[in-house]
């Protein structure tokens, strides 16, 4: 989505927004972002509950959860993907213990046996 689609769509339901206040609540600064109805409207635009934006309590509603999940996994396996084919010449063991380092870093602890 471009900054121009999503003001557009604010702007039509009275709620506009400006480049920098959509810079700011992107980079995570939250004081910017306290207009309930501003963000009832990005939460249409984005097609999550408005509770996901709204809630207080800091609970991620399961299908955001599943998505994030599911973004982390792609993520995972795009880093692994290019790193296969970047160091393609590279010894079997070599490979074997870059592939444990990228797991470890994401997360992934990298012990599957070496496969």
């Amino acid at each position: 989505m471009t900054y121009p689609q999503i003001s557009h769509h604010m702007a039509q339901r009275g709620t506009p927004l400006s480049r920098s206040r959509w810079a700011y609540m992107r980079s995570g600064d939250s004081s910017l972002a306290t207009d309930a109805a501003l963000l009832r409207n990005l939460a249409e635009f984005f097609g999550v509950d408005s509770n996901y934006l709204l809630d207080e309590t800091d609970e991620v509603p399961d299908l955001v959860d599943a998505q994030l999940q599911l973004l982390r996994t792609m993520r995972e396996a795009r880093v692994r993907n290019f790193a296969s084919r970047q160091l393609q010449g590279i010894s079997p063991e070599t490979l074997v213990r870059l592939r444990k380092v990228i797991d470890e870093r994401l997360g992934g602890g990298g012990d599957d046996g070496g496969s």
